[in-house]
């Protein structure tokens, strides 16, 4: 994003007066924003760009958040906060584990969403700030700049989350990450004792990076670190 430029955030929600009061209170803070107020018009709105980020509701017509956002994650890694009215656990787990990068119960205060959406948009900046290209062990290169990941010239699947991930592990590759650093470089809050997010995002990571005989190793009471597969630290 060029500097002086607006933001642009997508919300997915069929409640009408909550989608008017966000795009109200986000244009107050210089945001553009589009409302989309079922799952299919969110998806299309979505997948065909422009987007800074999506403010995504669970209960949607049409098609419901979840499966709208892995309609998304087959196309586009643009970030995407999901709103829930329900706050059972499982819940925030399957939106986590189908490649949400952050997720707020309703009701909200709107200080709070733009809170984790500017948290996760800093990080995304950074990110494309960071130069130059990791090359690691079995020609996995990451490229900060398009933020991508390249395992012998095959293109890795990443969400932009998961790839903030990888890019922290990997300077310098082998170094023990705690949970609060992961959570501090992401959200910019430490890690809660009992929030699953960070390990959800970590499960996601390791899967993706089985191919690229890269593996992520939990430290017990310390953090994360990334080596080699079948490597001792």
């Amino acid at each position: 994003m060029t500097a002086g430029s607006r933001r642009r955030f997508l919300i997915v929600d069929d409640d009408r007066d909550l989608g008017l009061l966000l795009k109200e209170y986000f244009a107050g803070m210089s945001v553009d924003t589009a409302i989309a107020s079922d799952g299919a018009k969110g998806l299309a709105q979505a997948v065909d760009g422009g987007f800074d980020l999506v403010i995504l509701d669970v209960m949607l017509p049409v098609l419901d958040g979840f499966e709208v956002l892995r309609q998304i994650r087959t196309r586009s890694n643009v970030p995407i906060i999901m709103l829930t009215a329900r706050r059972e656990r499982d819940d925030r787990l399957a939106g986590l584990r189908s490649g949400a990068d952050d997720y707020l119960p309703k009701p909200f205060d709107p200080d709070e969403l733009l809170a984790r959406a500017n948290a996760i948009l800093r990080r995304v900046d950074q990110a494309e700030s960071k130069t130059p290209d990791i090359v690691l062990p079995g020609n996995v290169v990451i490229d900060a700049a398009s933020r991508s990941v390249r395992a012998s010239d095959q293109v890795l699947d990443l969400t932009s989350l998961e790839f903030a991930i990888l890019d922290l592990l990997a300077r310098p590759m082998g170094r023990v990450v705690s949970r609060d650093e992961i959570s501090g470089a992401l959200y910019q809050r430490p890690a809660q004792v009992y929030d699953r997010t960070i390990d959800v995002h970590i499960s996601r990571l390791r899967r993706k990076l089985e191919t690229a005989q890269l593996s992520i190793r939990g430290i017990r009471n310390s953090g994360y670190a990334l080596v080699t597969a079948g490597s001792e630290l």
